[in-house]
C-alpha cells in the first residue's frame, strides 16, 4: 500500500468472471472494533505480473455428425395405418410418407400444413399455392395463377389423383397430403400398422448430414446464423463450414443422464458435404471464429478491483491504478494505465 492510504486494515477480495464477455470484482471492507487498539494486519497476498499476449474470443466445441434434430409426423387423416415406411429410407416430394386405409398420403413441400379442404373454384389462400407449387414441380400444367383453385389447378389434381390411384374428386382434403419443409430422412417409427391415422406416427429428419453441436448458453450468445466455422475431422482434416441455425430451446443433450446441464443445439453445415457423405457416426470439433485483440497488455480479471466511484483498477506494488478495460477472453481482460506495462506485478484473488 502507498503512505496516503487508510492506515484502517483492509482486506480486498476480488472475484473474476468472464461471462459474456463481462467481470466482476467486489470490494469488502472489514470494520475495526472501535475498543481494539489499532495494530498492524499483515496478509499473505497472490501476485503475478502483467502480460503482453494475443487475447481471441474465438471457441472449439465437440460436435457430433449425423443428420441433425428429429421431428414427429403427425397424421391428420380418418383412417387407419396402413404401411409405414423404414428408418432410414428417404421420402422425397410427391412419394407416400405413409398409407392410410391402403391409399398413398405423399409427402407435399410447403411452409404451412393444410388447415381445409382444397376445393371450390376460386378458393384463395396460401395452402391453395402449396398444392399448385407441388404439382407443378411434379409435371402437371396448373396455369398461370397459383394462389386461386381455377378450372384448369382442379384439372391438375384430378390427374395427379389419377396417377396416384386416388378418387379423382378435384379436391384435397386435411390429410390427404402431409405437408413438410422438404426431403425428409425416417429416423425412427412410433407406431404399428392398424391404428388410427391422426396420431404421432414417425420421426424424421433432413436428409444431408450435419453437424450437430450442444452448447452452452455462454457460449452460444456469441454465435451467429451463417458464421463460418473450422470442422476438424477425427483423421485431423479440417474442413470449412458454416452455422446453419442456432436452437431457441434448452434440452438435454443427447445420451445426458441425470440432471445435465440443458444446452442450445447449433446445426453446423459443410461447405463440401462429400466430406462427411461416408461417416454415419463421430465425434469432431467445430472451432467458431471470434474477435482477437494482438500483443494487447493483459492481466488476469482476478486482478481487477472494482472502485466505488465506479471503474476498475489494479493492486501494484505503488498502489492502485485505475485501468480502462477492454477485451475479456479466457480469463484475461486487456487493460490500460499509467504507468502500466509488461511485468508490471499486480495483486491477485486467492
Amino acid at each position: 500500500m502507498s503512505a496516503n492510504t487508510d492506515t484502517r486494515p483492509w482486506r480486498w477480495l476480488a472475484a473474476g468472471a468472464a461471462v459474456l464477455a463481462a467481470a466482476a470484482v467486489v470490494l469488502v471492507t472489514r470494520p475495526r472494533d472501535p475498543g481494539t487498539p489499532a495494530t498492524a494486519v499483515t496478509e499473505a497476498v497472490a501476485t503475478t505480473t502483467l502480460q503482453r499476449r494475443d487475447l481471441s474470443t474465438s471457441k472449439s466445441i465437440s460436435g457430433t455428425i449425423g443428420y441433425g434434430p428429429a421431428r414427429a409426423v403427425t397424421g391428420h387423416k380418418q383412417a387407419t395405418v396402413t404401411w409405414l415406411p423404414a428408418p432410414g429410407a428417404i421420402v422425397k416430394r410427391g412419394r407416400q410418407l405413409y398409407r392410410a386405409d391402403d391409399l398413398p398420403v405423399p409427402l407435399f413441400y410447403g411452409g404451412m400444413p393444410l388447415y381445409r379442404t382444397i376445393t371450390g373454384k376460386g378458393l384463395a389462400g396460401r395452402d391453395v399455392r402449396i398444392i399448385a407449387d407441388n404439382l407443378e414441380a411434379l409435371g402437371y400444367a396448373i396455369g398461370v395463377q397459383r394462389t386461386v383453385l381455377t378450372q384448369q389447378l382442379i384439372t391438375a389434381i384430378k390427374r395427379w389423383q389419377r396417377d396416384q390411384g386416388l378418387p379423382e374428386t378435384g379436391a384435397i382434403a386435411v390429410g390427404d397430403v402431409e405437408v413438410l419443409a422438404g426431403a425428409v430422412r425416417v429416423e425412427s417409427v412410433a407406431v404399428q400398422p392398424g391404428v388410427p391415422a391422426d396420431g404421432p406416427l414417425l420421426s424424421v429428419t433432413a436428409t444431408r448430414k450435419v453437424i450437430t453441436v450442444a452448447a452452452d448458453v455462454s457460449e452460444a450468445a456469441s454465435i451467429e446464423r451463417g458464421a463460418a466455422v473450422t470442422v476438424v475431422l477425427p483423421d485431423e482434416r479440417t474442413v470449412a463450414g458454416r452455422v446453419l441455425s442456432v436452437g431457441r430451446v434448452l434440452a438435454a443433450a443427447d445420451g445426458a443422464v441425470g440432471d445435465a446441464t440443458p444446452k442450445l443445439a447449433i446445426t453446423v453445415t459443410l461447405n463440401k458435404p462429400k466430406t462427411i457423405a461416408k461417416i454415419d457416426s463421430a465425434e469432431v470439433r467445430v472451432d467458431f471464429a471470434g474477435k482477437v485483440r494482438e500483443n494487447v497488455l493483459a492481466a488476469p480479471v482476478e486482478a481487477l478491483v472494482a472502485l466505488a466511484e465506479g471503474g476498475y483498477a489494479v493492486q501494484t506494488t505503488t498502489g492502485l491504478v485505475a485501468v480502462t478495460t477492454g477485451m475479456f477472453a479466457q480469463g484475461w481482460v486487456e487493460i490500460t494505465g499509467d504507468g502500466l506495462a509488461e511485468g508490471t506485478g499486480v495483486v491477485v484473488a486467492s
